[in-house]
């Protein structure tokens, strides 16, 4: 609470932007539980592996390393890790397919002679020595590539046109939207035919409070969401009316693809690059604003501190939740966060 009192004395915000996931919308029995079932489906159905339950400190602490904004990347990271511990031979190669089910059906016949002895099962102290490795090589699967040396690439299919070859995105994208799935992609499931797991998020910060900030400030968003699940999580709530401005994945995307174009270089402007902050903020149209970005992990503080080099901008960590707590508190603190909300009536004490 003294921290957000000394940020009210130093500062008087323009522009509130919000991350979603973790912020505004709890998504712990969605992206996350999406996280854990394509885990499980992809070690059972495509490898025919047996494994325990990741859990959702575990997650956590793959959050907690950087570069993981996308939970496809941290689906696909902790994959590698698992079959890096499973005892199946390294396969650095991925022979070229062209749909899901041919796929799996090579991927089953290139382990039929491999004999599982026990479930795989997660270290947390081998875990937690993993990922601080991971951090130090930059984070995300650029990370867990050096760590592990792409040794095991060639079991995890997770790139490309998700109708085809990317199993990880195709089986997550099933399991978070359910019967939303074939609507978005024109596609029928292949590996989950229940309800979507979006019908369980629920919203973090009450449309009393966004009402209230809204009366003084301007408010936007920028999230790591492709915009159509953006845009369904706005209108599941009845949020759209309170947000100025909308930073998705897909704007991201369509930048990296023009400066692509432009320089023959490829960007990946996702968190913990600036972009998506600093379109929110430019989508509003104020003059010098100050402002805040209220995110739940450390990407999006190492967001914050990069966009400070183009706006007047503070850090500010929301830390709601048990899991991992005290861990998390530090991760954000040592990524930058200039205050912790740890309830979300305390946004209101920003704007006096």
């Amino acid at each position: 609470m003294n921290m957000v009192k000394r940020f009210v004395e130093m500062e008087k915000m323009d522009i509130l932007i919000f991350d979603m996931d973790g912020v505004l919308i709890d998504v712990s029995q969605s992206y996350r539980k999406a996280i854990q079932q394509t885990i499980r489906i992809y070690l059972d159905h495509c490898l025919g592996l047996r494994a325990n339950r990741v859990s959702p400190e575990e997650i956590s602490l793959f959050k907690a390393a950087g570069g993981f904004n996308n939970d496809w990347d941290l689906t696909t990271g902790f994959l590698l890790y698992l079959l890096s511990v499973s005892g199946i031979p390294p396969l650095p190669g991925q022979k070229k397919l062209s749909s899901p089910d041919t796929i799996v059906l090579y991927l089953r016949e290139h382990l039929s002679n491999f004999r599982q002895k026990r479930p795989l099962a997660i270290n947390k102290t081998r875990l937690s020595s993993f990922l601080e490795n991971v951090r130090a090589r930059g984070g995300g699967l650029k990370g867990v590539g050096a760590v592990l040396g792409n040794r095991w690439n060639g079991w995890v299919y997770r790139s490309g046109d998700l109708g085809r070859e990317n199993l990880v995105k195709r089986i997550f994208q099933e399991i978070y939207l359910g019967e939303q799935f074939a609507s978005q992609y024109h596609l029928q499931p292949l590996f989950y035919r229940w309800k979507g797991l979006f019908l369980r998020e629920k919203l973090l910060v009450g449309k009393e409070i966004l009402l209230s900030l809204r009366k003084k400030v301007r408010l936007g968003i920028a999230s790591g969401r492709p915009r159509f699940e953006a845009e369904l999580a706005l209108k599941r709530f009845n949020l759209r009316e309170y947000f100025d401005s909308l930073a998705t994945l897909d704007e991201c995307e369509t930048e990296e693809g023009r400066l692509l174009s432009v320089s023959k270089k490829r960007m990946k402007l996702t968190k913990p690059h600036p972009y998506s902050i600093l379109r929110a903020i430019e989508e509003i149209g104020l003059l010098n604003p100050r402002c805040g970005y209220i995110g739940d992990t450390v990407d999006d503080m190492a967001a914050t501190r990069s966009a400070r080099k183009v706006v007047n901008i503070m850090a500010i960590g929301f830390l709601i939740g048990r899991i991992n707590r005290g861990e998390r508190k530090k991760s954000l603190l040592a990524a930058g966060a200039d205050l912790l909300i740890e309830n979300p009536d305390e946004l209101l004490r920003l704007t006096p």
